[in-house]
C-alpha cells in the first residue's frame, strides 16, 4: 500500500500521488481566504458528502479490496447484515487487504475495515469498532474537523464552488483532508462520546456488548507496537475498556 506509516488504528493511510488532470480544481474559481473561512463554517450535507465521497474513492483506488468471493469479503458481509443502514446513514463496507489493524467511517457512510483487525478480532469485537467509527461520525466529529482542516491548511485556498456544488479537490488536497479529518488523534472527551455512542449501537442490534471489553483489551494488548494503527488515533485503550465494562 502506498502510504506513509501512520501509527493509527486502522484504519488507515496511504501516501499521497502526484496531483492528476482527474482530480484537477478551477483556480480561476477559487475563493479568498476570507471567503474560505465563512465556506468552512457553512459546509451543507451535499458539500460533506462530495468532499468524502471523493476521499473514500481515493483510498480505494490505493488500497487493495478484498473481492466478496474472498475470505475476507465473505466474512464482512455476514458480519454486518442488516447493517445496510443505521441511524439515518446508508452505510457501504469494505475490507482493505492490509497487516495494518485499523478501520475507519466517513459522513457519507463509507466503513472500511483492514484484514489486519479481522484476523485478531471476533465478529462482535468488529461490529464495535464499526460502531464506534459511526459514533465519531454521528457526534459531528468529522465535520468538525473538516471544517478545522479548511480554515488552518492549504485546503483553505482549493475551495471553490460552481453552481452550488463542492469542488473537486486534487489528490494533494484529498491527501491533507484524509490526514488531518481521519487520521489525526482523537480527544479523550471524543473518545468516550464514540464508546458510549457504540455501546448503545451493540445493545440495540443485540450484538454482545461484552465485546466493547474485549476489543479495548486486545488493542491494549498490542499497544507495545504490533501494528495496531488504530492507537495512535485512539488512546488509552485499558481504561475505556474499564468505562466499557461498567456500561456492559
Amino acid at each position: 500500500m502506498k502510504r506513509r506509516d501512520f501509527l493509527l488504528w486502522s484504519t488507515l493511510a496511504s501516501g499521497i500521488s502526484a496531483v492528476s488532470p482527474a482530480w484537477a480544481f478551477n483556480i480561476g474559481k477559487m475563493l479568498d481566504a476570507g471567503k474560505d473561512l465563512a465556506q468552512s463554517e457553512n459546509l451543507s450535507d451535499a458539500d460533506l458528502k462530495s468532499y468524502f465521497d471523493q476521499m473514500s474513492a481515493q483510498m480505494d483506488a490505493q488500497n487493495q479490496v478484498a473481492g466478496p468471493s474472498t475470505a475476507y469479503g465473505k466474512r464482512l458481509v455476514k458480519l454486518t447484515q442488516g447493517l445496510n443502514k443505521y441511524d439515518g446513514l446508508n452505510l457501504n463496507f469494505k475490507v482493505y487487504q492490509t497487516k495494518e489493524i485499523n478501520a475507519f467511517a466517513m459522513a457519507n457512510g463509507t466503513i472500511r475495515v483492514y484484514s489486519g483487525l479481522m484476523d485478531e478480532f471476533s465478529d462482535d469485537e468488529i461490529r464495535y469498532v464499526i460502531g464506534h467509527e459511526i459514533g465519531h461520525v454521528q457526534a459531528g466529529h468529522t465535520k468538525a474537523r473538516i471544517q478545522t482542516a479548511m480554515r488552518t491548511s492549504a485546503l483553505k485556498n482549493a475551495v471553490s464552488a460552481t453552481g452550488g456544488k463542492a469542488a473537486a479537490l486534487a489528490e494533494s488536497e484529498l491527501g491533507a483532508l484524509f490526514e488531518q479529518v481521519i487520521l489525526a488523534q482523537h480527544s479523550q472527551g471524543n473518545e468516550r462520546e464514540a464508546d458510549d455512542y457504540a455501546m448503545k449501537f451493540m445493545k440495540a442490534k443485540k450484538y454482545s456488548p461484552q465485546a466493547c471489553v474485549t476489543a479495548l483489551e486486545k488493542l491494549d494488548a498490542l499497544s507495545g507496537g504490533s501494528g495496531a494503527s488504530w492507537l495512535s488515533t485512539h488512546p488509552s485503550p485499558k481504561e475505556r475498556a474499564e468505562r466499557m465494562r461498567a456500561q456492559a
